[in-house]
This record gives structure tokens, C-alpha cells and sequence, in this order.
């Protein structure tokens, strides 16, 4: 395509930008443009409108522009406005254009000097402009005024970064002469964002303002703030009608800055398209479920509800199963959080019914005497070791019932998470979690039944002959906790980090250890190698409580004590450790239990103050003796019972509730969502859902685009490369105040640096008398003597190539003498 292509960048990006501000978002999208940034009343509007040759933008005092103004130039035969809010409008008249910017802002921003972010797109077609795109920023402030906010200079400033901090942006500083640049806002957000001037272009306004006596050639020259683009001057005293100083300045600005932003758009074309593919792979995958979809194909709503349906069962499945596609690195959730409940919530449950010892042994003595009656019993009655163990069954059924309510609690959170995906139908969502939800109450009823069913059972009869159970003749040789822990030896239960709480506050600050936990002790190290070990705690006599959180902390503590009153670890009566998460807990307290550490029981204390330790005191040799016996008979049973409910309860659960739930879901949901009423409302869509499809699907097609436009650019076009630091002087005319001079004398100028953009445009005024336009070309050089036209075509346009030719004859026919 040639130069073709290289012309079609600009307005790329217009339709880039048009695209993107329709859905109301950027893509994230970092676009190559022009911002204007200068301080207030610096000349910045005055620059667009000379680009443009219309007075269009609102003009007044303080703050005028108060929301981002993205200006797209375009050469076209005709001459209008067109906003992106007024899609299909065409302004003819540009004072409409001044009142609707003002309208819109205020529309936005309210009427008394408000600001805001949301930028206005207003394009404009023009055969007196060239291709180009600038976004005119709000004025730097520092005192608000009207309804502005008290923090409006750094609201201002915000507002400013997000566009100038980006790489691909080119900044436009306009800084007036008539004021020390060295205060110059625009240089000085410029130099931060852009330290070393290779994306900024210094534009100085108001020379014919500047104070008779004041120099600006440091400036012009480049030394003072050196800027890789250059600095341009505006508004040079004419030095006559004819010399168009003005007039020359805009031409060749609008030419350089045409150049720099197809050079630059020419830069970054290959990151462009790199985060332009970046961003549709990232939305393919959920568009691709929107390209087919035909809101007028009458079964679209039958077969929607199908698919849901069947989408709903295999991921309802999956997460419990655990087979699911998407795993989630971060929690458990579903089937993962319920096998935590069968084997460590659970278990734990049932030892925090473990019965406390003192209570017991006081319980079964009174249940011996009771049974012997006035009698003096000489041998230990088996109705003592029924009656206490049946007390003791029952005590099963509360934490048996927690259990299935725990389940039931994770398995409507499991409906919930699989539901989310149906969000685009709010209707479907909410009925098909009532359905699910109300099926799964019902079996929990029969669930609760069934669990109830087998403590009964237990009840029922008391299987002595059991072969796990001890038996009488050998319950009075057995010291059961002893023998499990010299049986258990040093095995190692559980290696963790926790945090040693209550110390740490003595101590400026809570510390984590390396914890490792044997069926002995408690040793915790500083770090997981168990080099340096701190501490060895027995856990002889050590029960565990619940710490409530602190006011400000967020981890979760239990605590170790010592049943006897003493201390646990020097000067501390308990050991408080915490961990991140509850779960974490709960894992470490079933861990506990596993090495004999049990929760502490409610009311045991109530127990010792009824006169528990009294009683033991007082008990003969041979009522202590049977109550050993029955002691060592009801805790083998006990562990038999134990056992056998930690066994059947997750098979129950999961045979009447969880296995069930999933095949009422496989066949009887549809049918139920059919027979709930009409299908229209129930596949009702719901409009956030419609408006994101739309937006998606928007933002799919506007990135396709963009990319096959990207893909049909020739970036072999040859183009002027980043100049090299400006040292020389880059004003095309003479000093603000020139000396007087003869009728046809050369300003003399130094050298220039010239760019592309000068040098084709010195080369076409020489063709005017020298005396129009001071020569581009220093002093006895001879200027650039190459075929001019095709490289003037392309940079002007055709109309302004025209339009130059017109002036020259008309400069030339009124025969004015050369020097």
C-alpha cells in the first residue's frame, strides 16, 4: 500500500479510540495520541483552533476546559463537527460546536467549575486540516474555585497522568513566553513523566506579549530545557500583513506534529498489536458462547434451559467429586470442605463429648451403690457398665446432628457456587436454587431420621462379645490412656507453623514457630529444618480451650492449659496459639486429639465444686476397684460405638443426601422447572447480562477490526527517525522585538536545525519573493534540490497542495519587487 498505509494510521486510531469510548472502556488499551497540557489561560485552545481555523472551544476566565476534549482532525471536501455523544449529528456551524462542548460539560460536571475524567470525542472534518488527533486537557489550578473540591490541583493533576504517564503518548507543553519557564506547569509535569524530553514537544505562546529588553533565545534555542522534539514559538509580532508568521507557524506545526504521530504510531504498531491480540484472546473464550447466539429463534429458550440444566448437573458433580476443571488453589470448597467435616469437624465433635474423668468415676459410684441398694455389693454389677453406657451413647446425638446440618450447610453453598454461571438469567438462577435447595431440606429430615435410627440401634443391645472389647477379665488390668501412649511412642501427628500469641505480646510482638506434635510432646523450633529447638512441652495433663479473637487481629487462637494448675511453659498458666484460617484450627485440635490433648469440657468445673474430689477421697478400696472396672469396661465400649458412628455416619450422609441430591438433579430438575410456570419469564434475560453481551461483542468486533487494519498497514514506509538533541535555534522567524531593518533585508537568523517537516517547507516558500518569508536555508547554502511534489502531496493534502499554489500565483501577479 505505500504511503497509503502509512496515512491510514492516524485515522486508525480514531476509530480505535471511537470504538472503544462507545462501550465505555479503553481496553485497557495504551493508544498513541497528542495531549495538550499547559496552565491555565497558557494558550492551549488557541493552538487547537489555529490547527483547526475555527473559533470552537469555550473561552472565559479560570478554569474553561474542565473534561478532557479528544480532538480528531480529518481531511475531508466538506467542513463539520461531528461528537461521538451526538452520533450522525453534523455541526455546521461552529458556534454550535463551542455551545454543545460547554453543554456537555456541564451536563457532566455541573455549571460552576466542576471537572471530571469522562472525556468528550469531538471530530472534525475540514479540508483545511490534516490528519491528526490531540486531546485537550484541563488547565493546572491551584485555588478552587465555585463548586471545586478543596484537593482540585491534585485531581487536576490525576487527571493529567492518566494520559501523559503513557509511553505511547506524546506530550504537547504549551508554556507562555510572557512568564519564567522555569514556573512553567506543563515543562514541569512534562520532565517528570518525561525526563528525558524524548516524547515532548515545547510549544512557547505569547512572545508579542513578552516585556520590551527580555530575550526568549535560550528557549528557542533549545538550551534551557533541551526537548529531543523541539520547542515551536506561537504568536510572533508580524513584521507585516504578508509575512504570515502566524499563519507559517501552524502550517509547519501541524506538519511536524502529523509526522511525529505517524512516526510514532509507526513505533509502537508492534506492541499495539501485540496487546491488541493479548486482549481478544482474552475475551475469546467468553465471547465465543455470544457469537451464536439468535435472540429471535424460538427455541433458543428451550434449548438455553437444556444446556443449563446439564451444565449445572456436571458442575454440581464436579465439585463434589472434586473432578472439577477449574480448581480453586486457594480455599477447599465442595466435595474437599465435606470430607473435612466427615473426618476432622466430625471426630472432633464426638471427643468434645468426651466425658470428663472425675464426673464419671462420681457418676459410676453412685450408679454401683444405687444398684446394690442396702446391700454391701461384693461384685461389680453389670447394670452399672449398661446404665452409664447408654448415658454416654446418647450424648452421640448431638454431635451427630451438627454433622448433617454442617453437610447440608456446604452443600447449599455447592448449589450457590454451580448457580453463578446462570446469572444471566436471574429468573432460572433463583428457581433452580429453590428446587435444588427445598429437595435438599427434604432429605434432610430423612437423613436426621435415619442418624437418630442408628443411636437407637446402639442402644437397643450392648454387644459384649464384641472383639475389640476388653472384656472383665482384663478390665481391671488395663490402664487405657497409659497403654495408648506407650503403644503411640514418639510417632510424629502433625508438622506445622503457628504462632505463639500470648508471648509475643510480653515480648513487643507475636512470633511463629515450626510446631511438631508427637503422642508425647509438643516441641516447637524457629524454623522447618528442626535445628534449633526452642521449647519441649509433655502433653501429660494439657487440654485445649477457644481463645476469642483480639479487637484488632485477624488470626484464629486456641490455647494450651494444664488440668493440675500449673504452669505450661515458664511463667504462663496457658500457651496461645494461632493460626490464619479456622480451618487451620480445626485440623491441629483434631490433631490434639489423636495424642490425647481433649477440648475442655463445659462444666467440669461445676462438677468439682458439687463435691466431685471429696467423694473420690472418701470411697473404700473395693468401690474404687469396681469403679476402675466399670471405668476401663465403659471407655473399651465407648470406642467401639465411636468407631463404628465415625464409620456409618459419612455413608449415610452420603447415600440418603448427597448421592440422592445428585440424581434428583440428573433426572427430576428439568421436569420441576418446566412445571413451575411459564418458560418466556423463566429464560427472561437480565439486562446488565444483555448489555455486558453487547459490550463484549462490541469490543470483539472492534479488536478484529482494528487487527485486520493493523494487518493491511506497510510499515516499510520510510520515515524521519527521532531527532537527535536540539542545540540549534528552531524559530523560523526573527526575535520577538527585531531591529529595525531596510525595505527587503534578510532577517538573519542562525542556523537551523531543520526537520523534515522545515525542509520541505523552506524548500516550497523559496519559491516566493524572499522578502514574504525569511529563507529556511542559512546563509550562502544552497538549499535541498529534490523533486518536491509527490513527498508535498502527501504531508498537505490535496487541498491545502492546491491552496498553496493559489497564493503563490497570487503573490507573484501583484509583481512585487524582490530585495
Amino acid at each position: 500500500m505505500g504511503n497509503r498505509g502509512m496515512e491510514d494510521l492516524i485515522p486508525l486510531v480514531n476509530r480505535l479510540q471511537d470504538a472503544f469510548a462507545a462501550i465505555g472502556q479503553n481496553a485497557n488499551l495504551d493508544l498513541p495520541q497528542i495531549a495538550v497540557v499547559g496552565g491555565q489561560s497558557a494558550g492551549k485552545s488557541s493552538v487547537l483552533e489555529n490547527f483547526v481555523g475555527r473559533d470552537f472551544l469555550p473561552r472565559g476566565s479560570g478554569i474553561v476546559t474542565r473534561r478532557p476534549l479528544v480532538l480528531q482532525l480529518v481531511n475531508a471536501s466538506t467542513e463539520y463537527g461531528e461528537f461521538l455523544h451526538c452520533k450522525g449529528k453534523k455541526f455546521t456551524d461552529f458556534e454550535e460546536v463551542r455551545l454543545e462542548i460547554e453543554a456537555e460539560t456541564d451536563r457532566v460536571t455541573g455549571s460552576n467549575k466542576g471537572i471530571s475524567p469522562v472525556p468528550i470525542n469531538l471530530r472534525v472534518y475540514s479540508p483545511h486540516v490534516l490528519n491528526l488527533t490531540l486531546v485537550d486537557l484541563p488547565g493546572m489550578t491551584k485555588v478552587p474555585v465555585g463548586d471545586q473540591p478543596p484537593d482540585i490541583e491534585f485531581q487536576i493533576r490525576d487527571m493529567l497522568m492518566q494520559f501523559v504517564t503513557k509511553e505511547n503518548c506524546l506530550i504537547l507543553a504549551v508554556s507562555p513566553a510572557n512568564s519564567d519557564l522555569a514556573n512553567s506547569d506543563a515543562l514541569k509535569i512534562a520532565k517528570e513523566v518525561d525526563p528525558q524530553g524524548q516524547r515532548t514537544i515545547g510549544v512557547i505562546t505569547k512572545l508579542d506579549l513578552m516585556d520590551e529588553g527580555t530575550d526568549a533565545r535560550d528557549v528557542l534555542e533549545n538550551k534551557l530545557l533541551p526537548l529531543r522534539r523541539g520547542r515551536f514559538p506561537r504568536a510572533l509580532p508580524m513584521i507585516s500583513f504578508l509575512c504570515f508568521p502566524c499563519v507559517r507557524f501552524i502550517v509547519i506545526l501541524n506538519l511536524l506534529l502529523v509526522q511525529q504521530l505517524t512516526n510514532h504510531i509507526r513505533d509502537t504498531l508492534p506492541g499495539l498489536r501485540n496487546k491488541l491480540q493479548s486482549q481478544l484472546l482474552s475475551i475469546e473464550k467468553e465471547v465465543e458462547e455470544y457469537k451464536n447466539f439468535r435472540p429471535d429463534d424460538p427455541a433458543r429458550k428451550t434449548k438455553a434451559l437444556l444446556q443449563m440444566v446439564q451444565q449445572f448437573a456436571v458442575d454440581f458433580e464436579k465439585r463434589i467429586e472434586g473432578s472439577g476443571d477449574q480448581i480453586d488453589t486457594y480455599e477447599l470448597s465442595g466435595g474437599a470442605r465435606i470430607n473435612r467435616i466427615f473426618h476432622e469437624r466430625f471426630p472432633f465433635e464426638l471427643v468434645k463429648m468426651e466425658f470428663d474423668e472425675k464426673e464419671l468415676r462420681r457418676e459410676i459410684s453412685y450408679a454401683i451403690k444405687n444398684i446394690h441398694g442396702i446391700r454391701t455389693g461384693l461384685f461389680t454389677p453389670d447394670m452399672a457398665f449398661e446404665t452409664i453406657v447408654k448415658k454416654q451413647v446418647k450424648k452421640i446425638k448431638e454431635p451427630c446432628l451438627k454433622c448433617v446440618d454442617m453437610v447440608i450447610s456446604e452443600l447449599i453453598s455447592t448449589v450457590r457456587q454451580c448457580t453463578k454461571k446462570l446469572s444471566q438469567y436471574p429468573h432460572l438462577r433463583e428457581e433452580m436454587e429453590r428446587i435444588v435447595t427445598t429437595h435438599i431440606r427434604e432429605r434432610e429430615g430423612r437423613t436426621k431420621d435415619q442418624v437418630m435410627l442408628l443411636i437407637d440401634i446402639e442402644l437397643a443391645y450392648m454387644n459384649t462379645n464384641h472383639e475389640d472389647f476388653i472384656g472383665f477379665a482384663n478390665a481391671q488390668q488395663r490402664s487405657s490412656q497409659m497403654s495408648k501412649k506407650k503403644a503411640a511412642g514418639n510417632q510424629v501427628i502433625r508438622k506445622g507453623w503457628l504462632t505463639i500469641n500470648n508471648i509475643g505480646i510480653m515480648k513487643g510482638g507475636s512470633k511463629e514457630y515450626w510446631f511438631v506434635l508427637t503422642a508425647e510432646n509438643l516441641s516447637w523450633y524457629k524454623d522447618d529444618e528442626e535445628k534449633e529447638k526452642k521449647y519441649m512441652l509433655p502433653v501429660d495433663n494439657l487440654k485445649l480451650r477457644d481463645v476469642e479473637k483480639g479487637f484488632m487481629s485477624s488470626k484464629h487462637i486456641f490455647a494450651l492449659f494444664n488440668t493440675e494448675q500449673r504452669n505450661v511453659y515458664k511463667d504462663y498458666r496457658q500457651l496461645e496459639l494461632a493460626c490464619e484460617t479456622q480451618e487451620e484450627v480445626d485440623s491441629w485440635k483434631a490433631s490434639f486429639l489423636r495424642a490425647g490433648v481433649y477440648p475442655e469440657r463445659v462444666g467440669a468445673s461445676e462438677a468439682e465444686e458439687n463435691g466431685g474430689d471429696s467423694f473420690m477421697h472418701s470411697m473404700d478400696p473395693q468401690l474404687e476397684r469396681q469403679v476402675e472396672t466399670i471405668r476401663n469396661l465403659v471407655d473399651s465400649y465407648m470406642a467401639i460405638v465411636n468407631k463404628t458412628i465415625r464409620d456409618l455416619m459419612p455413608k449415610t450422609i452420603m447415600h440418603l443426601m448427597i448421592n440422592n441430591t445428585k440424581d434428583f438433579i440428573h433426572s427430576e430438575l428439568l421436569a420441576n422447572l418446566y412445571s413451575c410456570g411459564d418458560q418466556n419469564t423463566l429464560m427472561e434475560e437480565s439486562a446488565e447480562q444483555a448489555q455486558r453481551r453487547d459490550e463484549m461483542l462490541r469490543m470483539y468486533h472492534a479488536l478484529k477490526e482494528a487487527l485486520n487494519i493493523i494487518g493491511d498497514i506497510n510499515t516499510s514506509t520510510i520515515s524521519t527517525p527521532m531527532p537527535p538533541p536540539l542545540n540549534a535555534f528552531v524559530c523560523l522567524a526573527g526575535p520577538p522585538h527585531p531591529a529595525p531593518r531596510r525595505r527587503g533585508e534578510l532577517l538573519q537568523c542562525p542556523p537551523p536545525d531543520l526537520g523534515l517537516a522545515d525542509r520541505l517547507l523552506g524548500h516550497l516558500l523559496l519559491v516566493a519573493p524572499r522578502w514574504v518569508v525569511p529563507p529556511l536555508c542559512p546563509p550562502g547554502q544552497v538549499p535541498l534540490l529534490i523533486p518536491l511534489g509527490p513527498h508535498l502531496r502527501f504531508l498537505l493534502g490535496p487541498t491545502v497542495w492546491r491552496m498553496f499554489w493559489f497564493w503563490v500565483g497570487a503573490l507573484a501577479a501583484f509583481g512585487l519587487p524582490g530585495p
